[in-house]
């Protein structure tokens, strides 16, 4: 039997196992795991290298609608060229549906805007913002039905959240079509209140958007989401959660007996509130909601991912450039935090983050690393076994990782839109080597192999695994 590719002499690691073996690829599909394979146009020597399944992030924004004057850094182009040197395969983007238009019509844009520009594959979240009872009774059945089985629903953000009875109705319309809903706690009329004591005592350096969205306002958001999903039996995703509160939030309601999924992402576990007050107004490259925490919130997120109360690992990568007035300095946010554009670049440094700090110091082991960043995404979002691991009959969506490889993070080496990275200096082992989508190399150490377009639009299942 012959290959197109063959990897050899690597040790492959599944959200499950670790074992010795060749793989064998033929038309994108892994078709062949077993002891000396031969024949290939390809022998890819593994020796010292990790096998995993190439990562994917469920949580990214790119060439997202951020208000009057505000442009995202990175485009479908250059999020997703980062997301392949960060050993990822796949990417979930976010589709905004704005006030007055539908979903169809928010989709359409943003497939314009993918398409023929990706490195990796892709496949879309849906924001719902106007809930009306088209979107929610015609719309959205459809959509799923189609293979868009994701939704978001914020509760912050005065344009873009949803009233408790509209999250709701977003809710059961979900349960009946067959949508996995992801949502964004924090307490919006909390947070105005204290944004207006704030700017009401002068107080607008980028510090202050963290005592602006103090843990109280994301706690009960957590609290309010999954009693509302108990109201009406939907499974969902409490996402970018950032302390200990909120996760115990979650534990509590999987004793009650909800069907809900945690994340967390790098930013919880490398950041706190203390690097928003930095000097001048640097602190606003660290500004994103809900804010980092303290060291005590640190610890508690690396116990939700050694414990289970996390299901996912993912960037919430969301770039904004930081010097340009048309992103974290733009001529209001250098006169208030209440303006820097929330969020942060995080796509191509989340895996070589969890690695080095996970694995590489022992909080967790491989296997749970392929779970964190593959596996569970795949699982839960509706792609797997097409993607997620190393199997037969699986894409070959595969990264190679060297374990004693040593980094120093820099802007200066990464790949994405932003003009820095919150994580400037801090040096990681282990780092993706070569990453291959559908059996094609997209990067093989520093060099860009692919051509752009390479990464396509994927259709989805409905989640089989809350």
């Amino acid at each position: 039997m012959s290959f197109d590719t063959i990897i050899r002499n690597g040790t492959v690691v599944t959200a499950s196992d670790t074992f010795r073996c060749d793989v064998g690829i033929r038309n994108g599909r892994i078709t062949a795991m077993a002891e000396n394979l031969h024949v290939a146009d390809e022998i890819i020597d593994a020796s010292g290298l990790y096998v995993m399944p190439g990562g994917i992030d469920s949580h990214v924004h790119l060439a997202q609608p951020s208000g009057d004057g505000i442009v995202m850094a990175d485009d479908f182009a250059s999020g997703t060229l980062a997301a392949a040197f960060g050993g990822n395969t796949t990417i979930m983007p976010f589709c905004l549906q704005e006030k007055g238009s539908t979903l169809r019509e928010a989709l359409k844009a943003y497939h314009a805007k993918a398409e023929g520009e990706c490195f990796v594959d892709v496949s879309f979240h849906i924001i719902v913002t106007d809930p009306t009872g088209h979107v929610l009774g015609q719309e959205l059945p459809a959509l799923v039905a189609d293979g868009y089985t994701s939704i978001k629903v914020f509760m912050t953000y005065e344009n873009l959240r949803l009233r408790d009875d509209e999250i709701l109705a977003t809710l059961e319309s979900a349960r009946t079509s067959g949508a996995m809903v992801m949502v964004h706690c924090e307490n919006e009329d909390a947070i105005r209140f204290l944004i207006g004591r704030h700017e009401a005592n002068g107080e607008h350096a980028p510090k202050f958007h963290a005592t602006s969205r103090p843990i109280a306002a994301e706690r009960e958001a957590t609290h309010r989401a999954l009693s509302l999903a108990e109201i009406v039996d939907t499974p969902i995703v409490i996402v970018h959660v950032s302390n200990r509160e909120a996760m115990e939030e979650i534990q509590r309601a999987r004793a009650r007996g909800s069907k809900v999924a945690g994340e967390t992402c790098p930013q919880y576990l490398m950041l706190t509130a203390g690097d928003l007050d930095a000097t001048e107004l640097e602190g606003a490259k660290f500004v994103c909601s809900p804010p980092p925490r303290d060291a005590e919130s640190q610890i508690a997120c690396w116990e939700g991912l050694q414990n289970g109360t996390f299901d996912l690992f993912s960037s919430d990568h969301c770039p904004f450039r930081y010097d340009d007035d048309a992103g974290k300095l733009n001529e209001k946010g250098k006169r208030s935090f209440r303006w820097i554009p929330n969020g942060i670049p995080g796509v191509e440094t989340r895996l070589p983050i969890l690695f080095s700090e996970g694995v590489g110091k022992g909080r967790i082991d491989l296997n749970r690393f392929v779970a964190l960043s593959s596996t569970n995404h795949a699982k839960l979002y509706g792609l797997y076994p097409r993607k997620g691991t190393i199997a037969i009959g699986s894409d070959a969506d595969i990264a190679l990782w060297d374990p004693n490889k040593t980094v120093i993070i820099s802007n200066d080496i990464l790949h994405h839109g932003a003009d820095y990275t919150p994580y400037e200096g801090l040096e990681v082992t282990g780092w993706p080597v070569r990453m291959m989508l559908r059996g094609k190399t997209v990067t093989d150490g520093e060099a860009l192999v692919a051509a752009k377009g390479l990464g396509t639009y994927l259709a989805r299942a409905s989640s089989t695994s809350v």
